[in-house]
């Protein structure tokens, strides 16, 4: 995509992204000039791809392991030298540095992180643990920085703040805001990095040499996948590479940086030149987190409101505001994992949370049946094959379901002959009732035009079918001793695509009612691809897969063309992108928009989730992005939510949110849509 700096939208610091970098240096064993210049050089290639922040190895400028001769004068001036060339390289150069050193102060020697930023030193972070066990040996040469505050060092001829407790944060960027610890830091039960996010940090820093051995990359990468989750920020890590002593240890240079507990980007391992990894942290989505998670706050309060303790040390970061991508993959389907095995896992678990629901509500209401209308769509065939597979768990005939197609004005063919087939394939009690007579009546005593033979459609034409359908089952249910099955989904509540009250929206217990239209498709094809059934319904499910998504309410116009939904309320892959973000995240429009653009700009970028058709691998432009990203928040802001605050009930199935008001969202029937509009307005290009 082209980069442009017309207009700020395009710049992640605008959506409150901050570019970070993990870095391998080639090292040296003790050479601190040479360590400073890899540092340098991979800082100015850092520069250039506009990083923010970088985070270097545990004394990569000084060297790790080279054992007492960290207790040498010289060793200690060539390191002081080496970290001022660092500092004057830095002048001109972007990215903050956060580099690891051994430093003399006060007639002691410190292991410590230096954090430099255009041509000086922040401040200097002294490791708190220090390993003394197996082969580490780090008290025999270094001193604690437990307890270690308010104090200063003097460092390539300044004097520079010095202590465990400092944050950093850029006058000029209000999210960027770090922390620095120091390897076996984050070892330890509570990892001094715990405290500095409880401070406020919203990135945190892990400067490590950490020779590997056999399944150590394992519990790195798990340690900081944990930090990053349970203290809610980014982390970014840093591990010595080539070029250290092997006298008696190894290097395998991982970097990893991870956004709460999800892994962004990550380094190769055991190569032979420098490696720089980058990736966009968005301290957004992070603040917004600790905001929804009151957990974390009352954690804070807990350990004593650390952000008293702790010195905020203020930069000028300069931020540019310019075009420079995007370095962060962003699932088109938010819903949906994108990875094979993810995407098994969470069908698995997705398919299975509504058959333990429903499940549970057919046992609780002694009822005999679930009722159910088939449409043939994808919605009631989604909820049919779970209540089959209630039965089945149960042990009870699949013949105590009863289904119902019941053809109005506008079914066609296809849909008809495909919910007979689902029905019979299953074994289940399928029989069939004409709405038509009944709906026609209804009209002709309510005075429609459509009963005196005019093409009327209009909404009261679509709702008189829509509800007679569920006036029918719910009726049904109370002769057969049953409870109706609800078979609208996720996306079509958030959109408000369901007729209220004595109308899809109603039902004894709403199956579908936590899964988004986007992930029903995929539980759909995973059932077919596990064989949770037997090859006819495979076949019938394929067939239903392949068809057009339509309420089927309105007749076929003059060119045959049927009535789409996605025509009137837009595609629900972009829907649900927009409903994930809103919901899970509470993100602008504008920055919700910028997301959806680097997702779909580009149909041959990035990966598509297993399964997905090549036909519908589709790409949206900014314009059409901002326009049904509009009619969304029209649609679920302003019109919509009385419907929700109604809801039956139905499992909730996706972290992503349900929107029942007895769980995720809460909000008045009443509300409106402006305050998000105007930001959208505001923030996109005109």
């Amino acid at each position: 995509m082209a980069k442009t700096k017309a207009h700020p939208f395009h710049s992640i610091h605008t959506h409150g992204l901050i570019r970070v970098g993990a870095c391998t240096p080639r090292a040296s064993v003790g050479d601190a000039a040479a360590n400073a210049a890899e540092t340098i050089a991979l800082a100015q290639e850092g520069d250039a791809a506009h990083a923010d922040l970088m985070v270097f190895p545990e004394l990569n400028i000084t060297s790790y392991a080279i054992d007492d001769l960290h207790l040498q004068t010289a060793q200690q001036r060539a390191t002081d030298a080496a970290i001022a060339s660092v500092v004057a390289a830095s002048a001109k150069l972007r990215p903050v540095l956060v580099v690891g050193a051994a430093l003399p102060r006060n007639g002691r020697l410190h292991n410590c992180a230096v954090v430099i930023a255009r041509g000086r030193i922040l401040g200097v972070v002294p490791k708190t643990f220090l390993p003394n066990y197996r082969e580490y040996y780090e008290k025999r040469w270094f001193a604690s920085g437990a307890g270690l505050a308010g104090l200063d060092i003097t460092l390539a001829g300044e004097t520079v703040p010095f202590g465990t407790d400092l944050l950093f944060a850029a006058s000029d960027l209000a999210p960027f805001v770090f922390h620095a610890e120091i390897c076996e830091d984050y070892w330890a039960p509570t990892p001094p990095s715990t405290m500095g996010a409880l401070a406020g940090a919203l990135i945190c820093c892990n400067l490590s040499a950490s020779n590997i051995v056999v399944g150590k990359a394992r519990e790195r990468a798990l340690l900081c996948a944990s930090q990053s989750a349970r203290a809610v920020c980014g982390y970014v890590f840093a591990a010595s590479g080539p070029g250290e002593s092997t006298t008696d240890l190894a290097w395998d240079g991982q970097a990893m940086i991870h956004e709460m507990g999800e892994l962004l980007a990550e380094s190769s391992r055991f190569g032979q030149e420098r490696e720089l990894v980058l990736a966009d942290v968005d301290t957004g989505r992070i603040a917004q987190e600790r905001m929804r998670v009151g957990t974390f706050n009352d954690s804070a309060r807990l350990a004593g409101d650390p952000e008293l303790r702790f010195r905020r040390i203020a930069f000028a970061h300069q931020p540019d505001f310019a075009d420079a991508g995007l370095l962060r993959e962003i699932r088109r389907f938010p819903f949906v994992p994108n990875t094979p095995e993810r995407l098994d896992d969470d069908c698995y678990e997705a398919f299975n949370i509504q058959v333990e629901g429903l499940l549970k509500r057919f046992v609780a209401s002694r009822s005999e049946r679930l009722v159910i209308g088939v449409s043939g769509g994808l919605d009631s065939t989604h909820a049919l094959i779970v209540a089959a597979k209630v039965m089945d768990r149960l042990g009870l005939p699949r013949d105590r379901i009863l289904g119902f197609t019941m053809p109005g004005f506008a079914t066609s063919d296809g849909t008809k002959s495909n919910a007979w087939a689902l029905m019979r394939a299953l074994g289940i009690d399928g029989d069939e009732i004409d709405i038509r007579p009944a709906a026609r009546q209804m009209l002709a005593d309510m005075g429609h035009p459509f009963a005196d033979g005019e093409p009327a459609y209009d909404v009261t034409f679509e709702n008189v079918q829509a509800g007679l359908r569920t006036d029918y089952l719910f009726r049904l249910a109370n002769q057969r001793g049953g409870i109706v099955v609800g078979t609208g989904d996720l996306s079509e509540l958030a959109l408000g695509w369901c007729t209220y009250g004595v109308g899809d929206q109603m039902s004894h217990y709403g199956v579908n009612a936590g899964v988004p239209k986007t992930l029903i498709q995929f539980l759909i094809r995973w059932c077919i691809r596990t064989n949770q059934y037997d090859g006819e319904t495979d076949s019938i499910l394929e067939s239903i897969l392949a068809t057009e998504i339509s309420p089927e309410l309105v007749p076929a116009g003059a060119d045959g063309a049927i009535q789409s939904t996605e025509a009137r309320i837009g595609p629900y892959a972009l829907n649900d992108f927009f409903l994930h973000y809103v919901v899970r995240h509470g993100m602008a429009p504008s920055k919700i928009a910028f997301l959806a653009l680097h997702a779909w700009h580009d149909a041959s970028a990035g990966r598509w989730p297993r399964g997905f058709p090549v036909a519908g691998r589709v790409a949206y432009d900014l314009p059409v992005i901002r326009a049904w990203l509009e009619k969304f928040l029209v649609r679920f802001f302003a019109t919509s939510q009385f419907k929700r605050s109604a809801l039956p009930n139905g499992p909730k199935v996706s972290s992503g949110g349900a929107l029942s008001p007895r769980g995720d969202w809460r909000a008045p029937s009443d509300g409106t849509a402006q305050v998000w509009l105007d930001e959208l307005a505001r923030g996109l290009p005109r």
